[in-house]
């Protein structure tokens, strides 16, 4: 293991996501009434140790007093220690149990905690420097054992100087006593370590900032869970995606940037570069110039139904994935139709506006239940099938069209011609996609066919109605209320003004593009979308995705798995076969999905292999590639 340098690595905060002493706190004072206020004032004298402004020895003091500790605690406090490991550490933990004897822990925490931590990981005890607690004859915790190094001031120096180690030496940790090392010359490289917390003055004196711990394996070029650093990597979310995405991509390591607003195609243009991941909803348009300088965009997810806003062509010919969110929000938009069919049923946005006006109108007059009523659905997919089964629960009578043979639900009946819909419904409820071909797909000819009276709502996209249409038919009465959603033209942000010729008409319901936006469905996008990603790009798995073949795959155990994005043309598969062949690569599972315009391949080989460098070039080489990753 010559090759291999040594590696010191701090504990607290570092290899785990938490301060010891922070949970031995927690665990000793849980039922104290201060406990607050102990916690706070422990952690402010753990950033001050950290950040050298207090001594090392001080900042043990002063923590241990306020602690009123037990050995009895010590089980617990390991117990939720070995549960708060690092997650770059945790996906890392083959290369401990390869490399343990190139891993020293090297620590102001207590040994009685990190030790059995540190044997899951195949460090054994020897390998394990920390300091030790004194116990009275009662098993209280009294101070701390004042000979170890580690309980003085530059105490990591002395305890990795002593270990006479010789060649490469690597400090990863987070606070200025790891910096320390590298600053006597008991080390070749420190890493600020900033995982769990960032410490500026630590960050200034380091030689590399590693935001996990698989960039510092990257960056020596040794045996890791990534291929890449996913610290290295950017997303992009655009239009105020719910933070659970921000979450989840945060904890699989990534850069992530989050805008509230959408984005012009200039300003895009200019964002999207360097970007891995980007996410998106309605109102953000990308184009093929956006993709021009997408460098390095790998997937994209649109956290809504439709996609009809990326062009899936030019991503596809870029070997961009792209995911979307089919079936999370279909409930809420449900629920937002039904609401409006009722409140439009019974003309409540004008009574309600009189009652506020103080003028008192208790009348029947054009009020109607929506039981025994007649429901159109133009579009019967997801949205369009919930919505008729609600409906019918109601008592409605439903029918619907669509441009594809679809299986109907309960007692919903379908109607060949749209127009022999139009003649006979009451409601007409609009759940259609937004391709370019369904652009004013309802305008003069289908409201003269509509009947008089008919309640119109519109849930689907902006483009399929045309709006003056719409209008002239609410003017002259012949749609006596409808509720609209989306629109032709939708503001950007929040700050910019909703300009439209359906504002101030009666009985008519404008809600700015919320069919989905319920906590409930954002959170469900939230997770959905970058599950999808997730699986992709850490797997291959491309079930789901609405421009690529559908591959879903076993999980990955002892291979590595090559995937490969090649125009649809013969012989790829021969191709890549042969350069395996080779390479002297056995094939240990192989995959292939195509569709009219690109094949995906999926190529596992075995873990042991040590394949030449020229592999990926000469992969990458075939004519027709798109694109081609390896994942470890």
């Amino acid at each position: 293991m010559n090759n291999i340098p040594y590696f010191i690595i701090d504990f607290d905060s570092t290899f785990a996501q938490v301060e010891t002493l922070d949970v031995l706190c927690e665990v000793a004072l849980g039922n104290n009434p201060n406990f607050e206020s102990i916690l706070s004032e422990v952690k402010n004298i753990t950033n001050l140790g950290m950040e050298g402004k207090i001594s090392l020895t001080e900042s043990l003091q002063k923590r241990l007093l306020l602690l009123q500790a037990n050995v009895s605690h010590l089980p617990r406090v390991t117990q939720l220690m070995a549960e708060k490991i690092s997650l770059s550490f945790e996906r890392n933990k083959k290369f401990f149990e390869t490399y343990a004897s190139q891993v020293f822990l090297v620590s102001g925490g207590f040994k009685e905690i990190i030790d059995p931590i540190a044997l899951e990981y195949g460090i054994a005890s020897n390998h394990v420097f920390a300091n030790t607690f004194l116990t009275d004859s009662l098993g209280n915790i009294i101070g701390y054992d004042t000979t170890n190094p580690l309980a003085k001031n530059k105490g990591k120096v002395e305890v990795v100087k002593s270990l006479n180690l010789t060649g490469e030496i690597v400090v990863v940790g987070d606070g200025y006593t790891d910096f320390e090392i590298k600053e006597a010359g008991a080390a070749s490289k420190f890493y600020a370590f900033t995982e769990n917390v960032k410490r500026q003055n630590v960050i200034e004196k380091a030689d590399a900032v590693a935001p996990s711990f698989d960039e510092v394996l990257f960056l020596h070029n040794l045996p890791r869970a990534q291929s890449y650093p996913k610290s290295r990597m950017n997303v992009l979310l655009l239009e105020n995606i719910h933070p659970e995405a921000v979450k989840m991509f945060k904890l699989e390591g990534y850069n992530v940037e989050s805008i509230k607003g959408a984005l012009d195609e200039d300003e895009l243009c200019e964002k999207i570069k360097n970007v891995s991941i980007l996410g998106l909803r309605s109102k953000t348009n990308l184009t093929s110039k956006v993709l021009e300088n997408a460098n390095k965009l790998i997937s994209v997810g649109a956290f809504c139904i439709g996609t009809n806003q990326i062009d899936l062509k030019a991503c596809q010919k870029k070997g961009i994935a792209v995911f979307n969110a089919p079936y999370s929000n279909t409930r809420s938009v449900v629920e937002l139709t039904i609401g409006s069919i009722i409140i439009l049923s019974r003309f409540i946005i004008q009574k309600s506006n009189w009652m506020h006006q103080g003028k008192w109108d208790k009348s029947a007059n054009g009020a109607h239940e929506v039981r025994g009523k007649k429901l159109g659905l133009i579009g019967y997919g997801n949205i369009g099938t919930q919505l008729s089964v609600l409906a019918e629960a109601l008592g409605m009578e439903v029918y619907y069209y669509d441009v594809v043979e679809k299986l109907q639900l309960g007692n919903a009946k379908k109607c060949k011609k749209l127009h022999d819909l139009l003649e006979i419904c009451d409601f007409i409820s609009l759940h259609v996609d937004g391709r370019a071909t369904n652009k004013n797909l309802f305008g003069e000819d289908e409201f003269k066919a509509m009947k008089e009276g008919v309640i119109f709502c519109n849930m689907s996209r902006g483009h399929v109605v045309d709006i003056q249409a719409l209008v002239k038919y609410i003017k002259n009465g012949k749609v006596r209320g409808c509720a609209i959603d989306v629109f032709p033209y939708e503001p950007k942000t929040n700050n910019e003004e909703f300009i439209n010729e359906l504002r101030g008409l009666d009985n008519v319901i404008l809600t700015p593009h919320i069919g989905g936006s319920t906590e409930e469905a954002q959170f469900n996008i939230g997770q959905f979308v970058p599950g999808r990603i997730l699986e992709y790009i850490n797997a291959g798995n491309s079930y789901g995705s609405v421009n690529f073949p559908p591959l879903q795959l076993p999980q990955l155990t002892e291979a590595h798995r090559l995937m490969h994005v090649h125009e649809n043309v013969p012989g790829i598969l021969a191709s890549i076969n042969n350069i395996l062949a080779k390479h002297h690569i056995n094939i240990l599972g192989q995959y292939l999905k195509t569709n009219e315009s690109i094949g995906y391949v999926i190529t596992d080989i075995a873990v042991d292999v040590r394949h030449d460098k020229n592999l990926v070039t000469d992969l990458k080489n075939i004519q027709g590639t798109i694109r081609h990753r390896m994942l470890y």
